[in-house]
């Protein structure tokens, strides 16, 4: 369990810079696609080497987590572009 942690706290900071990416492009043409979706493959690659499982539990983790990061890089790209 306390490798799912570790894995969830580094797909919430993978997800940070292209959160802030996608919130600086326009919805649905081809960066903010590539955004959303480049950083897949390298989460279930961190996932794979970590040995966590497929376990329903941890997709909710990881989900979570990525959609967090998404979140957060963009609101970071807000507050950066707002002088804050």
């Amino acid at each position: 369990m306390h490798d799912l942690w570790i894995v969830a706290l580094s797909v919430l900071l993978l997800n940070l810079p292209f959160g802030f990416w996608r919130a600086g492009v326009k919805k649905f043409s081809l960066p903010w696609f590539l955004a959303v979706h480049i950083p897949v493959p390298l989460v279930v690659c961190i996932r794979i080497l970590a040995g966590i499982g497929w376990h329903f539990t941890t997709f909710l983790v990881l989900i979570s987590t990525f959609l967090i990061g998404q979140f957060l890089g963009g609101k970071v790209r807000y507050l950066h572009q707002k002088g804050l």
